[in-house]
Formats: C-alpha cells, sequence, structure tokens
C-alpha cells in the first residue's frame, strides 16, 4: 500500500463516538437477528427460554460476543471500515500501512473492548495522546485514518 504513515490525519473522537454510535444500530440488528437464530428453535424444543438456565444464558452471552467480534472482525479485514466509519470517511490500518489481516483485526477487537470497558477510558485518552491514538489503537499496533473526500485529490 502506498500510504505514508506519518501524512495520515486521525480521526477526532466525536468521529470514533460517531462511528460507534452508526455501528450499534447496524449491531443491533444483527445481534436481534443472532438471537432469533437460538431462541426460537430452544423455545420449540424445550418449551421454556436461555434465559431460564443459568448455563444456557451463559452460552448465550459468550455466543453474543462471539457475533460481535465476528462483525467488528470481517468488517475490518474486509476493507478496513465498519459501515459507521464509511459513513464518518475513515479506515484503520496497520501501523506499517498495510490492511488488517485477521490476527490484527482479533488483536484490535480484544483491546477496543479492554479499553472501552472502564468508561471509555482507552477511548478518552486519545484526546491527549501525542498522534491522537486510543489505547487499542497503540497496543494493536493499528490506527484509524482518515479519507479524502469523494472527487478531492489532496
Amino acid at each position: 500500500m502506498d500510504l505514508d504513515i506519518s501524512l495520515a490525519k486521525i480521526p477526532s473522537l466525536l468521529r470514533r463516538i460517531g462511528a460507534l454510535l452508526y455501528d450499534s444500530v447496524l449491531l443491533l440488528g444483527v445481534l436481534m437477528f443472532a438471537v432469533m437464530l437460538v431462541v426460537i428453535p430452544y423455545t420449540s424444543l424445550t418449551g421454556t427460554s436461555p434465559n431460564e438456565q443459568p448455563l444456557h444464558l451463559a452460552l448465550m452471552q459468550i455466543y453474543l460476543a462471539i457475533v460481535i467480534c465476528g462483525f467488528y472482525v470481517y468488517f475490518w479485514t474486509h476493507g478496513g471500515q465498519t459501515l459507521g466509519m464509511r459513513a464518518w470517511r475513515f479506515r484503520v490500518i496497520r501501523d506499517d500501512g498495510e490492511n488488517l489481516n485477521t490476527g490484527d483485526a482479533l488483536k484490535r477487537f480484544g483491546w477496543a473492548a479492554l479499553s472501552l470497558l472502564p468508561a471509555g477510558l482507552g477511548l478518552w485518552w486519545s484526546l491527549i495522546d501525542r498522534d491522537g491514538l486510543a489505547w487499542h489503537d497503540r497496543r494493536s499496533h493499528t490506527r484509524p485514518v482518515m479519507l479524502l473526500r469523494p472527487g478531492k485529490t489532496s
């Protein structure tokens, strides 16, 4: 890839939050569909809800966490951006300027989950980081970069 990382502009915190909110709407629909795929057959076969059994509830939560991870990993490895990132005109790349592979995306997702847990502190860090990167950007050796508006050359 012909991208000079030193010249790449990092999206603002507001853009990142905007993309997260945009993605959360799409992800909500994906999660509703994923729940439906399990709950309808489960209820038909057992006559009860998975919520009534602690083990089944835990398995459902693990399943939904895997669905969320799969959502982000898929989009980051297929074009480097989720729908929210596309709307806010930025994408994710590795520190060397290359596209993310599955391992990179999994590492980024894991660090992002940890980074967002303490009230989003890892994301807020981007306000004081010298390069505008969040904790998960640094730890996963990836970074978001702004894209040019269509038709704009510089």
